[in-house]
């Protein structure tokens, strides 16, 4: 294959990467917004702010679970598609939402997209930088946080414009829908090699490696997602920053995960992903405890805005631990290993607001931090268990 046939379909892949961060990044910018536009006089709950990640996410893990099983053998195109469209329709009912329920709908029809998505493009790209995928996918989930910076920063003009959410919401569509006609053009490569055969699920499920590394994606998402749903709410109300520089926040935060993120990209293959990821563990706990009990506004801020580079490399690493463990996983591999980082996406948005509406914001952010403290013990375990192999 020459080299164009490969990057065309890379850099589509990065496209498709933004899209999804448009499904996770949108609603979050908008939560107080949607608080008094739908809550009446008091305003929506915490409870039903945090149902709205909840339900983001939830429809995720719809949409991974209804991809992985069939991409393999179906082929990866038609998912991009239809999870492109799933984006558009989602993008167009929360623009003329006229209710709660509308946003809960709109939002999950986000996430039902975003999961077609996340379960394709990742093994797309395996396929297409066999020989470096922990590295390739730290660069395509770079892509997402650029366009969580994107969502963001338009989003945080607007509302420094006084530009309505509906046509922000409206507006968005015009990406994945030349995205969608651009992937119509282009010829996806096969997710197993055609003379091997997929990797049975019930092998890797049976396999302690992998094991593993469900449960360290399932924490990587849910200490990101924790953190990214709750954070313009938590600057805004929990910090006193007005509602513009509380969305600026999240662009700050994911611009630090695309630093991140090209970072270990380059350092992987010199330092090993294991280490660079205990280090990580390490840095985002405190980070996440400062933010959630400094004193100081700004350094709160601080600490929260830098755990996005800290946290960078949790999600594709793992995935490329995987890609390399079980090279003829698939997408059913990358599909099950989604689901459960969405798992953990869908939990810690919804455990944050309830702790936070039975006491106060910053100590539901603070249980954030169980996250990386188990991820280190389990990634010490595999660090161990490889050294022993080895060894033998």
């Amino acid at each position: 294959m020459t080299i164009a046939p490969r990057l065309w379909p890379f850099i589509l892949c990065c496209g498709g990467m933004m899209c999804v961060a448009i499904a996770s990044n949108l609603p979050p910018v908008y939560l107080t917004t949607f608080s008094d536009v739908f809550g009446g006089p008091e305003g929506l709950s915490e409870e039903q702010l945090g149902r709205i990640g909840a339900v983001v996410f939830a429809g995720f893990l719809a949409g991974i679970l209804a991809t992985g099983p069939v991409a393999d053998r179906w082929g990866a195109k038609g998912f991009v598609l239809g999870g492109m469209g799933l984006i558009m329709v989602g993008l167009g009912v929360l623009g003329c939402a006229a209710s709660y329920a509308m946003v809960l709908v709109a939002v999950f029809l986000l996430g039902l997209g975003a999961g077609s998505l996340e379960v394709v493009l990742s093994p797309i790209v395996a396929a297409l930088q066999p020989h470096r995928r922990a590295a390739a996918m730290n660069w395509l989930h770079s892509f997402y946080c650029i366009g969580a910076v994107g969502v963001v920063l338009v989003s945080s003009a607007a509302i420094k414009l006084e530009i309505s959410w509906r046509l922000v919401s409206l507006g968005m569509i015009v990406f994945p829908a030349c995205l969608l006609a651009g992937f119509v053009f282009v010829k996806a490569p096969r997710l197993i090699h055609e003379d091997a055969e997929c990797e049975t699920m019930g092998a890797m499920l049976r396999h302690p490696f992998f094991l593993a590394t469900l449960a360290v994606i399932a924490l990587g998402g849910a200490m990101e997602i924790g953190m990214v749903q709750w954070l313009p709410a938590y600057a805004e109300r929990g910090l006193g920053y007005p509602k513009d520089i509380a969305g600026a926040s999240l662009a700050a935060f994911s611009v630090s995960m695309v630093v991140g993120r090209v970072l270990v990209g380059f350092l992987i293959r010199h330092v090993g992903a294991i280490p660079i990821m205990l280090v990580c563990c390490a840095a985002s706990a405190a980070l996440i405890l400062t933010g959630s009990f400094a004193t100081s506004p700004p350094v709160a801020l601080t600490a929260c805005v830098v755990l996005g580079f800290t946290g960078a490399c949790f999600w594709p690493t793992t995935l490329g631990l995987a890609g390399d463990r079980f090279p003829r996983g698939g997408a059913s591999m990358y599909g099950m290993l989604s689901a459960m980082g969405n798992t953990g996406c869908i939990v810690m948005p919804w455990v944050v607001g309830v702790v936070a509406g039975q006491t106060r914001l910053n100590l539901g952010l603070a249980l954030v931090a169980v996250c990386p403290l188990f991820m280190a013990l389990i990634l010490t375990g595999m660090s161990l268990a490889r050294k022993m192999r080895r060894d033998a």
